[in-house]
């Protein structure tokens, strides 16, 4: 088993964040990169998908102006998803994936959302032999009845628009806005979070390498080696985005959000919209971690998160 070169590791993981986990590289630093927040196609492994209403205290109703109490989300989502249903039925939907990365997530929320069924292909780190039919290096990768569509925002563009084919604006102004913000600021808080302190670095990993496709010799290297080299690699990080205290930056993310609702049950309203998908899709990876469950109890958002929870429903994977 190959040792991992801490520094050269560090180097090249920094340098690929906030870009995307590429093929290249040393055997180590491809299982470390695996694991790095934002190194998907716009991406970021370490996530979890258990329900969790109990964690988050059951979601209130909304009451309009005037009193009157908002459709409730079980009632939205099961219209939403006959209309999807109704409007676009692939025969064959797979997603190539890191099971925690947080751009396969955000395809994940709106496939989930959606009603759309579809099957999983977990990408092995190491040898990317999952995906290597495909010129794309990245993940997510989505095939739909063989149609090859990358980059999480492009498949939930080319996807909406599938679904919706009269409507030719796929997001209002305020909705690509904070879409936007999701990729641009809200997944740079989150390494610094994870891998704040040793113990949470480890914590991260150990179900990085419990839920991904590691072999044994793998999931031990990236387990013990990858949580110390990004327990370092995370200072980088809040240097590189002007962070200096990492759980108030994500405090400060959860309670910024909060603000754009503005009171509403959804930026959407009273049913999500892209963006509300987007953040659930990206913060649903951390919520069992440490620092999901204290962002939970100490911002505003947990209300919000459980009734996107009720919104999205069941998953719609079904088994390859």
């Amino acid at each position: 088993m190959r040792r991992i070169n801490g520094i050269a590791l560090l180097g090249r993981t920094a340098a690929g964040i906030g870009g995307a986990t590429r093929v290249s590289g040393a055997t180590p630093q491809r299982l470390v990169q695996a694991a790095t927040i934002s190194s998907c196609s716009n991406s970021n492994p370490l996530w979890f998908s258990q329900s969790s209403g109990d964690r988050f205290g059951p979601s209130k109703p909304s009451v309009a102006a005037g009193g009157a109490k908002c459709f409730s989300t079980s009632v939205a989502q099961e219209v939403h998803s006959h209309l999807s249903a109704d409007k676009f039925a692939p025969n064959d939907v797979v997603l190539y994936q890191y099971e925690a990365c947080p751009f396969c997530n955000k395809v994940r929320a709106f496939l989930d959302y959606n009603n759309i069924p579809y099957k999983v292909m977990e990408v092995n780190p190491m040898s990317k032999k999952e995906i290597k039919w495909s010129d794309y290096k990245k993940v997510p990768i989505l095939k739909v009845d063989n149609e090859q569509m990358v980059d999480s925002s492009d498949i939930i563009d080319k996807l909406f628009q599938r679904i919706n084919p009269e409507n030719n604006v796929v997001d209002s102004e305020e909705e690509k806005k904070w879409r936007q913000w999701v990729d641009d600021h809200l997944v740079h808080v989150l390494s610094p979070n994870i891998y704040r302190t040793p113990s949470e670095a480890l914590e991260s990993f150990d179900y990085i390498t419990s839920h991904g496709n590691f072999s044994l010799s793998e999931r031990l290297v990236a387990k013990y080696g990858g949580a110390a080299a990004m327990y370092f690699v995370s200072k980088k990080l809040k240097k590189r985005h002007n962070i200096t205290d990492a759980r108030a930056a994500l405090y400060g993310a959860a309670e910024t959000w909060v603000d754009a609702l503005k009171g509403r049950q959804f930026l959407g309203g009273s049913t999500p919209n892209l963006a509300d998908l987007a953040v659930f899709g990206v913060l649903r990876p951390i919520r069992h971690l440490k620092s999901g469950k204290e962002m939970v109890e100490n911002t505003r958002i947990g209300e919000w998160y459980s009734r996107m929870e009720n919104a999205v429903g069941e998953s719609a994977r079904i088994n390859a």
